[in-house]
């Protein structure tokens, strides 16, 4: 059992190792940053953003009927 534990922490110690010596995971963390940025401007001007889609939304039903 011990030797199994030991293999899987190396296994994982080798994993990490490599996945903060990878290079090619920088493109997933700047779109991961975007992405929070982005929803944080949301969660922030979340009543804007509501009365906005309100507004475009019941203009497109008005139109709708209207054709």
């Amino acid at each position: 059992m011990r030797k199994a534990l030991k293999r899987l922490r190396k296994a994982c110690a080798s994993a990490a190792h490599l996945l903060i010596t990878d290079e090619e995971g920088v493109g997933v963390v700047e779109i991961i940053l975007i992405l929070v940025v982005l929803i944080s401007l949301v969660v922030i001007f979340k009543s804007q953003v509501t009365q906005i889609v309100k507004d475009v939304l019941s203009r497109a039903a008005k139109d709708a009927k209207g054709v």
